[in-house]
C-alpha cells in the first residue's frame, strides 16, 4: 500500500458525483513518514523525481546543536525527547520532528530540521527560562 497524493475529489461543488478520468500516476505517489527516534544510527536512502535521492531517519542519538548567542554549532548526543508539539502520540513515543524539544548536554534545544526530509537533526539552544 502507498500513499496518493493525487487530486481526485469524489464530489464536484454541486454535490454530484465526479467520475475518475484516468488511473493513478507514480509522480502523484507519497510515502509514510520517517517517525525518527532515538537509538543506534539507521538510514534509508529512497529515489526521488529527477533522479534526486532523499535521506531519512529512522534512529539518530546525535543531534547538531547550534548556540544562537556564541554562533558555534557542535555535534552532542540527544539524552531524550521532552516534548513534541506536532501529536501527542509522537510526543509519548519520543519521535523527533520539526519543533521538538530534546535534551542534550548543552541544554534544551529545539529541532529546526526535518529529520525525515533532510536526512540531519539541527537544533537551536533554547533559553532554560522558558
Amino acid at each position: 500500500m502507498s500513499v496518493w497524493h493525487g487530486d481526485s475529489h469524489k464530489k464536484k461543488p454541486s454535490g454530484g458525483r465526479k467520475r475518475a478520468y484516468r488511473k493513478k500516476r507514480k509522480f502523484e505517489q507519497g510515502s509514510f513518514p520517517a517517525e525518527t527516534i532515538l537509538g543506534e544510527t539507521k538510514r534509508r536512502i529512497k529515489r526521488k523525481k529527477g533522479g534526486n535521492l532523499k535521506t531519512k531517519i529512522l534512529k539518530d542519538k546525535y543531534a547538531c546543536v547550534t548556540d544562537s548567542k556564541s554562533g558555534k554549532t557542535e555535534k552532542v548526543e540527544i539524552r531524550r525527547v521532552l516534548k513534541n508539539p506536532v501529536n501527542v502520540d509522537y510526543d509519548r513515543r519520543g519521535v523527533i520532528t520539526k519543533g521538538a524539544i530534546i535534551e542534550t548536554p548543552k541544554g534544551l534545544a529545539k529541532v529546526t530540521s526535518r529529520p525525515g526530509q533532510h536526512g540531519i537533526i539541527n537544533a537551536i539552544l533554547i533559553s532554560e527560562e522558558k
